[in-house]
């Protein structure tokens, strides 16, 4: 497993494809910035304390990242078949299973990683605005709402990258299906039931962004886990299938 994990780090840094995701990162930080700068009774939002840090992370989780991740993911998982180079594996011989895990493990840490770049961004720029009107508990508040929700979001939306790796239609697919997936919270996240059981803001309940009670923590945690186990049940069909 420690020698897939190293070749596929390696494989995509020669990818395009974490220019993206960086991209779409600074971009979303730029966007809530510039959003910032709307005026609220005679103050700008911008001008409160952590208001940044908190909502780059709500919107980026509703509107972009996600879809971003699954990306990622399915790239990952689709493009030896794409690129043909599938056949030349299976004469190594590779275990194709524990290829697949390994893309699925390395998904989950550039998840993770794309959202402590996320804090980091927003963090600097909430530093130069008001640096002694933020207070550390604070910072370290969001540091693991952006963390866990770096790994929640993982979990949360690993059905569609297992479901587009097996329709075998394209992974750009799966930014579509992702992008729908994350906006819906946006939805679920008016009714205190729906948010209890939706994976996306189900996400939030676990990282402490939404103030949840033991019990929608605990269904937030099955929720997910119920997500990552579908995954890897479409994932064994789909290495069933490829032999």
């Amino acid at each position: 497993m420690k020698l897939l994990l190293w070749a596929e780090r390696w494989k995509l840094r020669r990818s395009k494809i974490l220019w993206i995701a960086g991209f779409a990162t600074v971009m979303v930080a730029l966007i809530v910035f510039a959003q910032g700068q709307f005026m609220f009774y005679g103050s700008r939002y911008i001008d409160k304390a952590g208001w940044f840090m908190t909502a780059t992370q709500s919107l980026a989780t509703f509107y972009v990242l996600p879809a971003v991740i699954a990306l990622l993911g399915s790239y990952m998982i689709c493009r030896e078949e794409q690129e043909d180079t599938l056949k030349s594996l299976r004469l190594i011989p590779v275990d194709e299973m524990k290829l697949t895990l390994a893309k699925m493990v390395l998904t989950l840490v550039f998840s993770v990683l794309i959202y402590l770049l996320l804090f980091v961004i927003t963090f600097l720029i909430e530093a130069v605005l008001h640096l002694e009107a933020l207070p550390i508990s604070l910072v370290l508040e969001n540091l693991k709402i952006y963390f866990m929700d770096g790994a929640g979001v993982f979990f949360a939306i690993s059905p569609i990258i297992a479901l587009v790796s097996r329709m075998k239609k394209g992974y750009w697919l799966a930014l579509v299906f992702a992008e729908i997936y994350s906006f819906a919270g946006l939805f679920a996240s008016m009714s205190n039931t729906l948010k209890t059981v939706y994976p996306m803001t189900a996400v939030f309940n676990l990282s402490g962004y939404y103030h949840a009670s033991v019990i929608q923590t605990l269904i937030g945690v099955i929720v997910l886990l119920t997500c990552i186990v579908l995954s890897l049940f479409i994932l064994k069909g789909l290495n069933r299938t490829a032999k």
